[in-house]
């Protein structure tokens, strides 16, 4: 397992509730969760397998902004 880290605009609850199906969904993707006191409100996400690009689209698909740190 490795822990990836990702800039966002993911920056209240109301955001970490519209991405959540999306995150979840994704089978690789052990756990995450976002630092919305964080400045970059970094998404932090621990994927079994990949390089987080599946994370970055489904990110973009639930229409925030993500690039990988």
């Amino acid at each position: 397992m490795q822990v990836l880290k990702f800039k966002t605009n993911i920056n209240c609850e109301g955001c970490i509730k519209s991405v959540t199906p999306h995150l979840n969904a994704l089978d690789s993707v052990g756990s995450w969760q976002v630092d919305i006191d964080n400045p970059d409100k970094v998404l932090r996400v621990e994927l079994d397998e990949g390089d987080g690009q599946e994370v970055i689209d489904v990110v973009k698909k639930a229409g925030f902004s993500v690039e990988k740190m």
